[in-house]
C-alpha cells in the first residue's frame, strides 16, 4: 500500500457499496483510481425455502469496520475526504423503530420469494400489469412493496407501531444514510430516486410517492422516507472517522455501474457479468414504457436536473453456469479454465445450452422453463458444450438488446461491460459478434463505487460536471465484431430454436 501512499494526494471521495453478500468501502482520488478497499461479508439467513434474509444491524456494524479499516489503510483523516456516497443490493426490504433505532424483523432480500402468493392476489383481474403504468414494474415479489405489506402483517404488533408512527421502512441505502447521519440522534431518513423506483411506491412520472398505490398495496405512507436526488447533500456523518463528511449519493447498484461506466447520453448501455446479468440502457429523460418483458427504471438524477430514465433487462443465470459447469459438472476445475477448453474448438459443434435453470428471466418472464442442451450428436465434446455455455451468456445479452432497441427505438450503439465474468476474453469477443456492436472493459472494473463516488464529487464540486467523469472513465480493453452476418443471423435462429424448447416444461401445479 505505502507506493500508493507516496505518490497519492488528497482530497479524495469515498464510497460505501452495501451488497447482497457484503459491504465494502473504496477510496478514490481524482482520477477515480482506487487508493484502498475494505470488504467484508455478512451472513445469509435462509429461514425456508425461498426465503432469504439479512441482519440489518450486522451490515450497520460491518458498513462502520470496512469504512474505518479503508480509510485507516489510505492512511488519511476525515479531513481529506471531501464525500461519501452509498450505493446499495436493490429492493431488499426494512423496517426499523425510529425511537430505539432497532430493526424489527430481519431485512427481507431481493431475491426473497415469499410474497408471490400476494403478489397474484394484488394482481385481481388485471394481472402483473397493474401498476406497471405508474411504476414502470410488474407485479413480482422482486419488488419491495410487497415485502412491506408482508412484514406487517405477519410480524406480531407492526401493523399497529406502522399506524402510530413509529416505524421507518428503509432499503440498504436509507439504512445506511439514517445511521450515518446520527440515526436516532436527528438521522435523515431518505432514499433517491433510483432506488425508490425499485419498491413499486414511486410514481415513475412525477417522481413522488403514489399513494393510490401505497393503499392498495397496504403501506402507510407515513412508513416511507423522503424521495431525494441521487447526487445532493442529505446530511454529514455524525460520529466515527468521517465525522463531519457530507453524505452526498445513493443509486441501487445497477445504475451506480450505469453512472460509473458514464453512460450519460441516450442509447448508451453497461452490461453487469455476476452470478446473473443485469444490462441497463439510457433511454434519457423520458420513462420508456416497455412491452418486450423489460423493466422501466429512474437511471439517475443529479441534483435539480431532470431525472434520467433507463430500461433494464436482467438474465438468471450467467457466471452462476460457469460454477455449474465447475462444481455440479466436474468439467473444469476452475471457472478461469472455461475459457482455455471452450478456445481449443472452432465453434460449438452444433450444440447450444440455455440455463433456465429458475425459468427464463428478461424478455420471457416464464418461470415454466427449465434448461436444455440441444443439437447433441455424437461429434460433441466437453469444449463444444463449454463454447455453448460462453455463448449461452452472449445471445441473452443480444435478446435484451433487441428487446431495448424495440422498445426505444434506439439501438444498443457499444456496450460498456463490469463484472467478474469480463475477465474471459473469448467471452467479450463472443459478446460482440452476437451483438455486432463494439464491446468495451473499463479500467477501473469497480464500477458500482465508482458511480458512487461519482455521484457524491458532483454533488460536493469535486468534479466539476459529467464531462470531467467522461474523461476521467478510461478503457482497458474494446472487442469489436469478427462475425459475418450469415454466420450472426444462422447462429442467432439457432439459439432462438433452442430457447423455444426450455418453456412449458413444469405442468401448473404450484
Amino acid at each position: 500500500m505505502s507506493d500508493t501512499q507516496t505518490t497519492t494526494h488528497g482530497p479524495f471521495i469515498a464510497a460505501i457499496d452495501q451488497g447482497t453478500t457484503s459491504s465494502r468501502c473504496i477510496v478514490f482520488d481524482r482520477d477515480g483510481r482506487i487508493v484502498a478497499v475494505d470488504q467484508k461479508e455478512h451472513e445469509q439467513i435462509l429461514p425456508k425455502p425461498g426465503w432469504v434474509e439479512h441482519d440489518a444491524a450486522e451490515i450497520w456494524r460491518n458498513v462502520q469496520e470496512v469504512v474505518a479499516n479503508a480509510i485507516d489503510q489510505a492512511g488519511i483523516t476525515a479531513a481529506d475526504v471531501k464525500a461519501i456516497g452509498i450505493t446499495n443490493q436493490r429492493e431488499t426490504t426494512m423496517l426499523w423503530d425510529r425511537h430505539t433505532g432497532e430493526p424489527v424483523h430481519n431485512a427481507i432480500v431481493w431475491q426473497d420469494t415469499r410474497t408471490a402468493a400476494l403478489c397474484r392476489e394484488l394482481g385481481r383481474n388485471v394481472g402483473q400489469d397493474r401498476f406497471r403504468r405508474e411504476t414502470g414494474l410488474p407485479l413480482s415479489s422482486y419488488f419491495a412493496g410487497p415485502k412491506i405489506r408482508w412484514l406487517l402483517e405477519n410480524v406480531d404488533g407492526l401493523q399497529a407501531r406502522a399506524e402510530a408512527g413509529d416505524l421507518m421502512f428503509g432499503t440498504m441505502d436509507s439504512w445506511v444514510i439514517w445511521n450515518l447521519t446520527g440515526g436516532v440522534n436527528g438521522g435523515v431518513h431518505v432514499t433517491d430516486v433510483t432506488n425508490a423506483s425499485r419498491t413499486m411506491l414511486m410514481n415513475l412520472h412525477r417522481m413522488e410517492w403514489d399513494e393510490k398505490i401505497c393503499a392498495s398495496i397496504g403501506v402507510p405512507t407515513s412508513v416511507l422516507p423522503e424521495i431525494r436526488s441521487s447526487s445532493e447533500v442529505y446530511g454529514e456523518c455524525a460520529e466515527g472517522v468521517l465525522q463531519g463528511v457530507p453524505v452526498a449519493s445513493a443509486l441501487g447498484d445497477q445504475q451506480a455501474a450505469l453512472f460509473g461506466q458514464t453512460c450519460f447520453e441516450t442509447g448508451e448501455a453497461k452490461s453487469t457479468y455476476g452470478t446473473g446479468t443485469f444490462m441497463l440502457m439510457n433511454t434519457g429523460t423520458r420513462p420508456v414504457n416497455s412491452y418486450n418483458g423489460l423493466l422501466t427504471t429512474v437511471g439517475y438524477r443529479i441534483g435539480d436536473q431532470e431525472a434520467v430514465y433507463a430500461l433494464e433487462g436482467s438474465i438468471a443465470v450467467t457466471g452462476s453456469l460457469v460454477q455449474w459447469m465447475r462444481d455440479q459438472m466436474g468439467l473444469i476445475s476452475s471457472a478461469a479454465e472455461i475459457e482455455t477448453l471452450a478456445s481449443s474448438v472452432e465453434d460449438n459443434g452444433g450444440a447450444y445450452f440455455v440455463p433456465a435453470f429458475s425459468g427464463l428471466f428478461a424478455p420471457y418472464w416464464r418461470p415454466d422453463a427449465r434448461g436444455v442442451i440441444t443439437g447433441l450428436t455424437r461429434y460433441v465434446t466437453k469444449a463444444h458444450i463449454a463454447r455453448a455455455v460462453l455463448e449461452a451468456t452472449a445471445w441473452q445479452t443480444r435478446e435484451i438488446a433487441d428487446a431495448m432497441s424495440k422498445d426505444s427505438g434506439v439501438e444498443v450503439t457499444s456496450l460498456r461491460v463490469d463484472g467478474g465474468m469480463t475477465a474471459n476474453n473469448l467471452l467479450m469477443q463472443t459478446m460482440a459478434d452476437c451483438l455486432d456492436a463494439p464491446v468495451v472493459r473499463p479500467m477501473v472494473s469497480e464500477t458500482t463505487c465508482l458511480g458512487a463516488a461519482y455521484a457524491a464529487g458532483l454533488a460536493v464540486g469535486f468534479w466539476p460536471d459529467t464531462d470531467a467523469l467522461r474523461r476521467n472513465w478510461r478503457r482497458a480493453a474494446e472487442w469489436t465484431p469478427q462475425m459475418d452476418t450469415a454466420t450472426r443471423d444462422r447462429e442467432y435462429k439457432n439459439w432462438l430454436k433452442a430457447v423455444q424448447r426450455t418453456m412449458g416444461w413444469l405442468e401448473d401445479e404450484e
